[in-house]
């Protein structure tokens, strides 16, 4: 239960660690090219918090109330000041390399996704494909090289200020080259077509995007265990109370999903960029739950002996089956940004941006969401939590493909 409970503070921690690892690339950058004065007291500070709410029973999520009204103010002390420096760095970097707009990769992948550029802008000519958004723009930069700066000249006119029209019908399909995804008018996820592999994704039958709650009682040790009975009994999503078709431009379509599982509202705005088969599920809950545990389901038509999970510096193996008591003991599992199941050929990687509480048995894929014990503290994780998740098949096993659309994730360009 410690890889789940407590999901805001963890969500804090994930988002602490990437925006510092960014900002002290960048002084360090900066530093290096603009004679920045690199910021080491603040750093130095800013990696003491992160580490001081790494210690148990912080990040675990087993401490009372207060513990976690107090990290949480502690993550956006540092949020602050680390975006301070690494907009200062950005300053000074952008008054060496010239250009209107710098994005950033800050990963050491490189990437095509997409760069959102926040703000209502007039109209551009640019030479790149552009989608006016809510609340920004998304640029299609073509590929950016691992840990590099792009600066760019923007002429007199400039992105669309207008959303790019959205068409009168649609038939609940989300199409690109990689992947058709069709929706039952209920909201459930009934088909993922790869058409690179010419196969089908999801089992046949079966539903994916599936969530399912239970009832999450432990023996002891409310907010640090679950119980290995805890699937005896699972609840469903209502069908969707609205299925709509909100972007619908050259580089992406994006439908919002809402729904009802016991007392709870949830909101997903399940995107499909057009150069990518990566599934993206960002995902909105009010979470009105005690004693209930939430997960998201699956079931992929991929058949293999053991799963892979991204660790700290690395992965791990583990079996999918329960043929020894090891295996049947462990039927809940931590990982970090990504876990795979692959049959030699062809897998599945669902990734994630805050969460670390997975089980992955025969051929579904499942990650957990949110817990709502009351002891130590009667209220966790009571209110609104925001997380995003991928499905992202793939041809051959997991390899730097699957690491490289972790990182994307968890780490955007920096427009």
């Amino acid at each position: 239960g410690t890889y789940t409970t407590q999901a805001r503070n963890k969500r804090a921690n994930r988002k602490s660690e990437f925006l510092l690892h960014d900002s002290e690339f960048l002084s360090a950058l900066a530093a290096t090219l603009a004679d920045f004065p690199y910021p080491t007291a603040a750093y130095r500070q800013a990696w003491q918090t992160i580490c001081l709410n790494q210690f148990h029973d912080i990040i675990p999520g087993s401490s009372i109330g207060p513990v976690y009204e107090e990290s949480l103010r502690q993550y956006a002390d540092l949020t602050q000041t680390v975006t301070h420096e690494r907009d200062a760095a950005l300053a000074a970097l952008s008054a060496f390399l010239g250009g209107d707009l710098l994005l950033i990769n800050p990963t050491p992948f490189s990437r095509t996704d997409l760069a959102f550029l926040p703000g209502d802008w007039p109209n551009l000519n640019t030479p790149w494909r552009v989608q006016a958004v809510e609340g920004g723009a998304l640029l299609d930069m073509g590929e950016i090289p691992p840990y590099s700066i792009l600066p760019v000249a923007l002429s007199a006119s400039s992105l669309p200020k207008k959303r790019s029209p959205l068409p009168l019908t649609w038939n609940h399909v989300l199409e690109n080259a990689h992947l058709r995804v069709e929706f039952s008018e209920t909201g459930d996820l009934t088909r993922i077509f790869d058409k690179f592999a010419q196969r089908e994704v999801l089992t046949n039958g079966q539903v994916g995007n599936q969530f399912q709650a239970f009832e999450d009682r432990p023996h002891r040790w409310d907010a640090w265990e679950i119980d290995i009975d805890y699937d005896d009994k699972v609840y469903f999503a209502e069908p969707a109370s609205s299925l709509t078709l909100i972007e619908s431009g050259p580089l992406r379509w994006t439908v919002e999903m809402k729904r009802r599982i016991l007392s709870s509202e949830i909101t997903q705005r399940i995107s499909l960029r057009h150069n990518s088969p990566r599934l993206d599920f960002e995902t909105t809950v009010h979470w009105n739950e005690r004693h209930i545990l939430l997960k998201v389901a699956f079931p992929v038509d991929v058949l293999a002996p053991s799963a892979t999970y991204e660790i700290q510096w690395g992965n791990v193996q583990r079996p999918t089956h329960k043929n020894t008591r090891w295996d049947w003991a462990r039927f809940e599992t931590c990982a970090h940004k990504w876990v795979d199941l692959s049959e030699g050929g062809y897998g599945v990687s669902l990734l994630n941006d805050c969460k670390y509480g997975h089980d992955i048995h025969d051929n579904v894929i499942r990650l957990t969401l949110l817990r709502s014990p009351t002891w130590p503290d009667p209220l966790a994780d009571v209110g609104q939590h925001h997380f995003v998740y991928s499905l992202y098949p793939h041809t051959g096993g997991w390899d730097e493909r699957v690491q490289a659309e972790a990182y994307a994730l968890n780490d955007p360009i920096i427009c």
